[in-house]
């Protein structure tokens, strides 16, 4: 009888995990609609990238404070491990597509480095508050040394990985753009991204975690997540797409 209600409370538990991270999914992919749609409502009545690039700096910063936490992925067919701003960090593809396909690809390399720039002043603040002398009452000093700590190093690795790989998400995509003459934008759309992603995973994970954590199970979960995200990203970039309108490129 105990078995029997030890099983029954197991079943509950991994029922209950499995519906939350459906719902967190589901809420995932409602962000993405909404600050994606808003980006590209913005820049399709001012002409301007201002609130994409915003919103790409937001999302770039985000998923490297949460790459500080590593965790489990459950989508009911396996479950994969890697750092909790893999998501985030997936959509910023998405981003440098949009303002690609409507700015064109000098525009997403000034995006990028404005991402830089963003990361490497964080990172400063970041080190300068940690170094500050707690106050007396204030007895979280190790706690945030401990989830903070490790933030330069992550943030270290995801400089050489993110200028790589966002670079080449932009290069890549402008050349499908340019080979299909404008057609087939699910092909540039994956074909930019799922190779970028990969790039980035190999670049990331051995420079950030190498010698704190097993790095092939990061390196597997983190990239078929990012493909994931990039093959969920398929719809939403023909749904940006219909809301910028005409093409603003400044290439020569």
């Amino acid at each position: 009888m105990l078995n029997i209600q030890m099983h029954t409370s197991l079943f509950k538990f991994g029922w209950k995990v499995k519906s939350m991270n459906f719902i967190l999914i589901i809420i995932w992919i409602i962000g993405i609609t909404c600050f994606t749609l808003v980006g590209s409502l913005y820049a399709r009545k001012y002409h301007k990238p201002d609130l994409l690039i915003g919103l790409y700096v937001t999302f770039i910063l985000v998923s490297q404070i949460l790459a500080a936490k590593i965790s489990a992925f459950n989508l009911g067919f396996a479950t994969f491990t890697g750092p909790s701003g893999v998501l985030v960090f997936s959509i910023t593809y998405l981003l440098t597509d949009i303002v690609n396909e409507k700015f064109g690809r000098r525009e997403t390399h000034k995006m990028i480095f404005i991402a830089f720039v963003s990361q490497v002043a964080m990172l400063f603040f970041l080190w300068l508050g940690t170094s500050f002398p707690p106050a007396p009452f204030w007895t979280l000093q190790k706690t945030w040394e401990q989830i903070f700590g490790v933030v330069p190093r992550i943030t270290l690795a995801s400089w050489v990985a993110f200028l790589t790989s966002e670079n080449v998400d932009a290069i890549i995509y402008q050349y499908f753009k340019k080979i299909t003459k404008g057609k087939h934008l699910w092909t540039r759309n994956v074909f930019s991204s799922i190779p970028s992603l990969l790039l980035d995973s190999l670049i990331f994970i051995p420079l950030a975690f190498a010698g704190l954590m097993p790095l092939m199970p990061l390196i597997v979960g983190q990239t078929v997540l990012k493909w994931i995200v990039g093959l969920v990203n398929i719809p939403f970039m023909y749904l940006n797409k219909a809301i910028l309108g005409k093409e603003i490129s400044n290439e020569k």
